[in-house]
């Protein structure tokens, strides 16, 4: 029987009923990890635990979205509370705004995309980080892109909270260098999930890699022998 890479392991999964996330959360399970998956639908989380559950491994289920920020604050003293420790966190949810020129967004829109890609990201450190640096070995990966780093007309709104993302991610990973937490982030490039639908509407997705084909990745970066820290990592 081959050793499960998790075993043991608490693993928070934002976003996790569909598309990446999803995936994570059965690659996790799947390697050993008791999966705390947070997604806004309850019937897809309900499915997820189905699965979960099936291939012999455990999740506990948080409907919640992430505009709902005060709810987030409730998930640190939660989960410390039930598990006395969280070793994994992945900041998965992702907003990809509208579409259009900078200056002819709508002020929600603007504002939903900055609140779930940067905000939602930020309460949840703030509230984790007290249950992370009681594991062992504390790791924290969030899903970044290269539009945040690369300008492109028309895609100022993601853009813009993906780079805000990266810069607030790498700092956090440079103020716990000296704990046993290690925080990076990963760029998963063209995979075939709703949100790349959503902004290449023509493109053939059975042409990208599938949410699954990029998990190792995931995996390599939440392994308690990863010394990265405050990274950038392409999916493999």
């Amino acid at each position: 029987m081959s050793t499960k890479l998790l075993q043991g392991r608490i693993a928070v999964v934002t976003g996790a009923s569909r598309g990446i996330g999803r995936a994570v959360a059965l690659r996790f399970a799947a390697e050993g990890a008791h999966v705390v998956a947070l997604a806004r639908t309850v019937g897809a989380l309900e499915e997820l635990d189905d699965e979960i559950v099936r291939g012999g491994g455990s999740a506990t289920l948080v409907p919640v979205d992430m505009l709902e920020l005060d709810r987030l604050d409730a998930l640190g003293p939660s989960l410390y509370e039930r598990f006395g420790k969280v070793d994994i966190l992945v900041g998965n949810a992702g907003d990809l705004g509208t579409l259009g020129p900078v200056t002819h967004h709508d002020a929600k829109g603007w504002q939903d995309a900055m609140t779930v890609n940067v905000h939602a990201n930020w309460r949840l450190m703030r509230t984790l980080e007290p249950a992370l640096r009681l594991s062992d070995a504390g790791r924290a990966i969030f899903v970044t892109s290269g539009a945040a780093r690369r300008v492109r007309a028309y895609w100022g709104a993601y853009a813009t909270t993906k780079a805000a993302l990266e810069m607030m991610v790498r700092t956090w990973a440079e103020e716990l260098a000296t704990t046993p937490v290690r925080v990076n982030l990963l760029s998963p490039g063209a995979v075939a999930t709703r949100m790349r639908k959503a902004a290449f509407p023509g493109e053939d997705q059975s042409k990208l890699r599938q949410p699954e084909q990029i998990t190792q990745s995931f995996v390599d970066l939440a392994l308690p022998s990863c010394t990265r820290n405050g990274e950038i990592v392409e999916a493999a």
